[in-house]
């Protein structure tokens, strides 16, 4: 898979990274940031940057801190007031539709990347459209409202489109080529029909 080009007025300035530079390439990442797309890949792309930077705890003491978790079982219940982060960046996560965000996210785990997110502060705005991205940042707009985000870094994160470069030359030698996951249907990419598309082909072949 690839990511997905969007159009849109100065989509090709230096600030503009795609969810691969970031998780891929690991290119810069400013301070203010503003994300678009608030799907899966645009909550996990949020949660990356906004990670806190190294300490002197071990990972699992700082999982237990932030979720306020007593592993020596002294707090009421096992469980202690929850530890404030200063965010590492502000961000904002973007979407078009109105609906609710991380509203596609899996409903035992959705509530945890958005609850995250919140503790990180990242402002979640829904129900905007973008309008052009400049050296003073991106301009959107949100019930009715001109809205300037001055942000140093735009991550698009709106989806993906298939990667399939090898099939025409593997099916001109005569192979016999199966399309499937990403592959074969890259929008709002579906781990369970991947799976299903690769045992039910397994099973074929």
């Amino acid at each position: 898979m690839v990511p997905r080009k969007i159009r849109l007025e100065g989509i090709d300035h230096p600030s503009v990274l795609t969810y691969m530079d970031v998780l891929t390439e690991r290119k810069k990442v400013g301070k203010r940031v503003a994300v678009i797309g608030a799907g899966g890949i645009g909550f996990d792309v949020s949660d990356f940057i906004t990670q806190p930077g190294a300490s002197d705890k071990s990972e699992q003491d700082a999982f237990f801190n932030t979720w306020g978790i007593d592993t020596q079982l002294k707090a009421d219940g096992g469980l202690t007031a929850t530890q404030s982060q200063e965010p590492l960046r502000q961000v904002y996560l973007l979407q078009r539709k109105a609906a609710k965000m991380g509203k596609t996210l899996g409903k035992t785990t959705g509530w945890i990347h958005r609850a995250t997110l919140a503790r990180r502060k990242v402002a979640m705005l829904n129900g905007v459209s973008y309008l052009k991205i400049d050296d003073l940042g991106l301009h959107i707009q949100k019930a009715g409202e001109e809205i300037l985000l001055q942000v140093d870094t735009i991550i698009i994160c709106a989806g993906q489109e298939p990667l399939n470069d090898l099939q025409a030359p593997l099916e001109e030698q005569g192979m016999n080529v199966h399309l499937i996951g990403g592959a074969d249907q890259a929008g709002e990419l579906n781990a369970k029909r991947a799976i299903s598309q690769g045992t039910k082909l397994g099973a074929v072949i």
